[in-house]
């Protein structure tokens, strides 16, 4: 399969970084073929032909995230379904479900809501890990509420799921919320990325410019639930626990990603 590997590798040349190319050969080459790379680097492979390849190689090549290609992504040991409803699950967001993990107690039957859930990648990751848990799943898009349930299936857990807009519907009181919501100014489309901000949904992405804090302020002040978690934008991260403070919010902290920035909060009513 050497041969495949480098023809991708060339036809990708420029349009990505070259750390990237052999992560999307191999890529291609297991969802096409089924050779993972263990099995490409111990095994020998006779050359076979790769189905669909021209078309795989221009829709990369338009930019379009691997992800939404083969329809699915593997993250923190769950295969998830992703369409053009759904954000491509992070991993800082695999951070946020760590450290939720790490301060809770995982045995308890705690009511946990996750706001904004997408794809459904937080709230499934919990169940997976904390099973105890009683975990809600609340969006505002019914496409991607399809994407949470058939993934919340695909990984044997079960999960309530509802249509909610957070900006005018107040959830019941749980235990903890979570929430990854929209945080990307618009005024930020410069720097962006192609892969996501042509690909992604953007109203799971930007808030006004004149209201970075809009979802994280109304979800603070209905106070629905003692803990707060939340994924941030980085440029925002004193604004948001400022702005818990002066909510009420106790033992307000911000945690770094593994890149050392910015990337989640958490606070609690009652110290």
């Amino acid at each position: 399969m050497k041969e495949q590997i480098n023809y991708i590798i060339s036809q990708l040349q420029g349009f990505y970084p070259r750390e990237e190319l052999h992560e999307l050969a191999y890529w291609i080459i297991e969802e096409t073929v089924g050779l993972t790379r263990t099995q490409l680097f111990t095994q020998s492979h006779s050359k076979v032909d790769i189905p669909n390849l021209p078309q795989i190689l221009e829709r990369l090549k338009n930019h379009e995230p691997i992800q939404y290609i083969f329809g699915h992504t593997q993250w923190m040991g769950l295969d998830l379904h992703v369409n053009a409803a759904t954000l491509i699950p992070r991993p800082e967001t695999a951070e946020l479900v760590e450290w939720i993990i790490a301060n809770s107690d995982t045995s308890a039957p705690l009511q946990v809501l996750d706001i904004g859930t997408g794809s459904g990648c937080i709230a499934i990751a919990l169940k997976k890990r904390c099973p105890a848990w009683q975990i809600k799943g609340v969006d505002v898009s019914d496409e991607a509420l399809v994407v949470a349930k058939a993934n919340a299936k695909r990984n044997g857990v079960q999960i309530e799921w509802k249509k909610m807009d957070i900006l005018s519907q107040k959830p019941d009181t749980v235990d903890i919320i979570v929430s990854n919501p929209p945080y990307i100014c618009h005024k930020e489309k410069a720097t962006m990325d192609s892969r996501v901000l042509d690909y992604e949904p953007h109203n799971a992405l930007f808030v006004p410019d004149d209201d970075p804090l809009l979802f994280y302020r109304r979800i603070a002040s209905m106070k629905s639930s003692n803990v707060l978690y939340f994924e941030i934008n980085e440029a925002y991260g004193n604004q948001v626990c400022n702005m818990m403070n002066e909510l009420g919010y106790k033992d307000v902290q911000i945690k770094n990603d593994i890149y050392g920035k910015a990337r989640m909060v958490f606070g609690r009513i009652k110290a």
